[in-house]
C-alpha cells in the first residue's frame, strides 16, 4: 500500500476524520453544546430579565406619573385652600375694618355732640350771666329814680291781678 497514492490519502483522510470525529463527539461535542446551551440558556434569561425590567420599568413610569397626577391635584387643592382663605381672611379684615370705622364715627359723633352739649351750656351760662348783668345794671337806672320805681311796681301789681 502506497501512502502517497491519491486514493491512499483519501482512505487515511477518511480514517483519520472518522476517528478525530468519534473523538470530537466523546471528548468535546458534549462541553461544546453544553457550553452553547448555558449560553443560550444564559442570554434567554438576560432576554427574560430585561423584559422583566422593561415591564417594571413601565410600571414604575405608570406609578409614578399617578404618582405625579396626585400631587398636582393635592397642590391644586392646597393652592385653592389657600386662596379661599386669603379671601375669607380679606373680607374679615375688610368687615373688621369697616365696624372699627363706623364705632369711630360713632365716638367721633358723640364726643362732637358732648362738646356741643357743653358749648351750648357754656353760651347759656354766659348768656345768662350777661342778661343778668344788663338786668341789674338796667334795673339800678330806672330804680335810681323813685317816680320810676313806683311805676315799675304798679306794672307789675297790673300783670299779676291779669295772670
Amino acid at each position: 500500500m502506497n501512502f502517497t497514492a491519491p486514493e491512499s490519502l483519501v482512505f487515511w483522510t477518511t480514517i483519520i476524520f472518522i476517528v478525530f470525529f468519534i473523538l470530537l463527539r466523546k471528548f468535546a461535542w458534549k462541553p461544546i453544546l453544553g457550553a452553547v446551551k448555558g449560553r443560550e440558556e444564559s442570554i434567554n434569561n438576560a432576554l427574560a430579565s430585561a423584559e422583566a425590567a422593561r415591564k417594571e420599568m413601565q410600571n414604575l413610569t405608570a406609578d409614578n406619573e399617578r404618582i405625579l397626577q396626585e400631587a398636582r391635584m393635592e397642590r391644586d387643592a392646597l393652592l385653592k385652600e389657600a386662596r379661599e382663605m386669603r379671601d375669607k381672611m380679606i373680607a374679615d379684615s375688610k368687615h373688621e375694618a369697616q365696624i372699627q370705622g363706623e364705632r369711630m364715627i360713632e365716638q367721633a359723633k358723640t364726643a362732637i355732640e358732648a362738646e356741643k352739649n357743653a358749648a351750648m351750656a357754656e353760651l347759656k351760662s354766659q348768656v345768662s350771666s350777661l342778661s343778668l348783668e344788663i338786668a341789674e345794671k338796667l334795673l339800678k337806672d330806672e330804680l335810681s329814680n323813685k317816680e320810676a320805681q313806683t311805676k315799675l311796681v304798679e306794672k307789675m301789681l297790673g300783670d299779676v291781678k291779669l295772670n
